[in-house]
């Protein structure tokens, strides 16, 4: 007997020990009951219908995933947080067990109607369909989404440029006097809060300021929360791979101005830097962000030093057909004057050949020979004083066109040495700013 009774107790305290989960969840369930028998989602959960339901938000931005310049669009992922107050969702813990917060399905309760304003794309978050719900009410709502919103973009100082995207949260049906919004954390603490977002991509977070503000319409005055998502781009890789490389060929261009204008190998150096800076261009076509809206700075400056190198080359192609040509035109002159003597000769020897048969006087043929041959000399040396004249004419107006050229070649240098400077130092100053924000 004094055996049995201490097999007595360890069994009492065994059945004991295995009731008290089936009493924790039956306590539980009868709260979670007793919740959702009389709930009605369709009504704003509030005993006094004159006071509005207050909706905090919250967010963090954990990472930009894409920023399409040229269809204006940004796509980023966000912790989005949603905290109110329902009334109807109350109880007193001490009478159920000590439970102080418990999980609910989303789609059995009322939920505020916040959207983003700046959607152009179909939210993309997991389905997650519980919300916690605490003892006095307080409903919080947690969950990912990745937000594809509409932004201005702007590429103009590319790769040093900065962006600001706004998302603006409201609802979309209940005006202030219905549902109101106000901010889950301190302002500053949601502007440098930095710790969620992932700092191995192309873009840094900045800041996320927010602000409030109530949107007057015709339709009523809507209370709306703005968070500026300033995010700036890292440019070290585009300087490496884009920069350097673009400011080389420019200098090899440029030392080619160093060449004799009227030179041939001129132009195939320029042909050369041609072909190879018109590759460059294609193959880092896709690197540079096209924008409708905005043009980027390097792109402008692609563009002007390819049609001073066109317009540089134009003018060594001009310069050398110029001279070609006069040199041509220059022999010609010499030709036609032997043509011509060959021609007197003949018409000479024709007649011979005609009376050979006939025997002149050498005393009379000379004679009559005398004043043709006078004839003959004076006529080719006008020629020769008109070609010479003519020549001279030819070398004048070379050296005038060399000298026009060689100016609108020094022109074109210094355009083109200006271009590069400006060029540098525009690039230099946005890195500064780009470093100082």
């Amino acid at each position: 007997m004094a055996l049995l009774w201490p097999c007595i107790l360890m069994a009492a305290t065994g059945i004991l020990a295995t009731d008290m989960p089936h009493l924790r969840n039956s306590a539980l369930h009868h709260l979670t009951k007793q919740l959702l028998q009389q709930y009605h989602k369709e009504v704003r959960p509030v005993h006094n219908w004159v006071e509005p339901t207050t909706v905090y938000l919250d967010l963090f931005v954990h990472a930009v995933l894409d920023v399409d310049v040229q269809n204006q669009k940004l796509k980023t992922s966000v912790w989005y947080h949603e905290v109110w107050c329902d009334e109807f969702l109350s109880w007193n813990s001490s009478m159920f067990d000590e439970i102080r917060e418990i999980s609910l399905p989303l789609s059995a309760i009322w939920a505020p109607d916040i959207i983003i304003n700046e959607f152009v794309d179909t939210e993309r978050s997991p389905d997650l369909p519980y919300v916690y719900v605490n003892s006095s009410g307080t409903i919080k709502n947690f969950k990912p989404i990745q937000v594809v919103s509409a932004c201005s973009l702007q590429t103009y100082a590319f790769p040093f440029d900065t962006q600001n995207c706004s998302l603006t949260f409201n609802s979309i049906l209940h005006t202030v006097e219905d549902v109101d919004l106000g901010f889950l954390r301190n302002r500053e603490d949601i502007k440098h809060d930095k710790k969620a977002f992932s700092n191995d991509s192309e873009w840094e977070l900045l800041s996320v300021s927010s602000t409030y503000n109530v949107l007057q319409s015709s339709a009523g005055d809507f209370a709306q929360i703005q968070f500026n998502v300033v995010i700036r781009r890292r440019p070290l890789a585009y300087v490496v791979s884009l920069l350097i490389p673009s400011i080389f060929l420019m200098l090899m261009d440029l030392g080619s101005f160093y060449l004799p204008p009227n030179c041939q190998a001129r132009i195939i150096f320029k042909t050369s830097v041609l072909v190879g800076y018109t590759i460059f261009r294609v193959n880092m076509a896709n690197e540079v962000p096209r924008s409708t809206g905005s043009t980027s700075l390097i792109g402008v400056f692609f563009t002007v030093c390819m049609a001073l190198l066109v317009l540089s080359l134009s003018k060594s192609i001009l310069l050398v057909k110029f001279l070609y040509n006069g040199q041509c035109g220059g022999r010609a002159q010499p030709l036609l004057c032997l043509q011509r003597g060959a021609d007197a000769d003949g018409s000479r020897a024709d007649p011979r050949a005609r009376c050979a048969g006939v025997t002149e006087y050498p005393i009379y043929q000379e004679h009559q020979a005398q004043p043709g041959a006078l004839k003959e000399v004076w006529f080719q040396l006008r020629s020769i004083n008109n070609y010479l004249q003519t020549q001279e004419q030819v070398d004048q107006q070379e050296v005038e066109w060399l000298a026009l050229l060689y100016r609108f070649d020094q022109l074109l240098f210094r355009s083109y040495l200006a271009m590069l400077g400006l060029y540098a130092i525009t690039l230099c100053s946005l890195w500064v700013l780009w470093s100082g924000s």
